[in-house]
C-alpha cells in the first residue's frame, strides 16, 4: 500500500489538538527557560569557535557537531511539545536518502529547517525567560492570596498589611478579614490558569512555525511519499 502524505495522516493544521492542560503548559512554560539556557550556552559557544577556526579546517568538525546537536535538541523539542502541549509538530527536515557522506552533509547544510532550528533554539531563552517570569510571578501572586486566611498569622506580628508591610491602609488580622483576599486570589487564580494555557498554546504554534514543515516542505514531501514503489 502506497504511503500517507504527511498532510493527510496529521491533518493541514499539523496535527494540532485541543488546547493544552493547564498542568501540561504550565509544565511546559517552566521547563522553557532552563532548557533554552542549556542550548544557548552550548550551541552559541561552540558556533562561535567553529567559525573562528574553520580557516584552519579544525572548526569544520566543531560546526558539524553543533549542527547535529541542533537536529538531535529540535527533535525532542518536537516530542516535548506533543508530550505537554498535545500538539504534534512534523519533522521539516528534508530527507537525506541513500547517497554518500558529502551528499548528506550538502542536503542538512543546504535545507533551511536546519537553520530555523538553530534559530529556534537561540529564540527559546530569550522566549523562556518571558514566560518563566510570567508563571512565577503570577501564580505566586495567586496562590498567596488564596491561602492567606491560612497563614497571615505565621507572619511578622500575626497581621498582613496592604499595600506596604506597615501601611494600614487595609490589614489582615482575623480569617474574615483574609477571606476577601482569598476571593480575589481565587478569581487571579482562574486567570492565571486562562493566561498559562493560553501562553502554551501561542508557544506550541511557535514551534509549529519554526520547526515544523512549511507548506513548500510539505508539498514536497508529499511528493516523495507518493513516489515510494508500491508492494502489493
Amino acid at each position: 500500500m502506497a504511503g500517507v502524505a504527511p498532510h493527510e495522516q496529521f491533518g493541514d493544521d499539523g496535527g494540532v489538538r485541543p488546547r493544552p492542560s493547564v498542568a501540561g503548559a504550565l509544565a511546559y512554560l517552566m521547563l522553557s527557560f532552563p532548557l533554552g539556557l542549556a542550548a544557548f550556552v552550548v550551541l552559541v559557544p561552540l558556533t562561535v569557535a567553529g567559525v573562528g577556526t574553520a580557516i584552519v579546517w579544525v572548526g569544520l568538525p566543531i560546526l558539524a557537531i553543533v549542527v547535529l546537536l541542533t537536529r538531535a535538541t529540535a527533535t525532542l523539542e518536537r516530542a516535548r511539545t506533543y508530550a505537554l502541549l498535545r500538539t504534534y509538530v512534523p519533522k521539516a527536515t528534508r530527507p537525506l536518502g541513500d547517497v554518500d557522506l558529502e551528499q548528506r552533509w550538502r542536503t542538512r547544510l543546504a535545507d533551511s529547517a536546519t537553520w530555523r532550528e538553530y534559530a529556534y533554539l537561540l529564540l527559546l531563552l530569550p522566549v523562556g525567560t518571558v514566560e518563566f517570569v510570567l508563571m512565577v510571578a503570577t501564580w505566586s501572586v495567586s496562590l498567596a492570596l488564596l491561602a492567606l486566611p491560612i497563614y497571615y498569622h505565621r507572619l511578622p506580628g500575626g497581621v498582613w498589611h496592604f499595600p506596604f508591610p506597615e501601611g494600614e491602609l487595609l490589614t489582615v488580622d482575623s480569617v474574615w478579614t483574609a477571606l476577601p483576599w482569598s476571593l480575589l486570589g481565587l478569581l487571579f487564580l482562574v486567570g492565571t490558569a486562562a493566561l498559562t494555557r493560553g501562553l502554551g498554546a501561542a508557544h506550541g504554534r511557535f514551534v509549529q512555525v519554526m520547526l515544523g514543515p512549511t507548506r513548500a516542505r510539505m508539498r514536497e514531501l508529499d511528493e516523495a511519499t507518493t513516489a515510494l514503489p508500491v508492494h502489493g
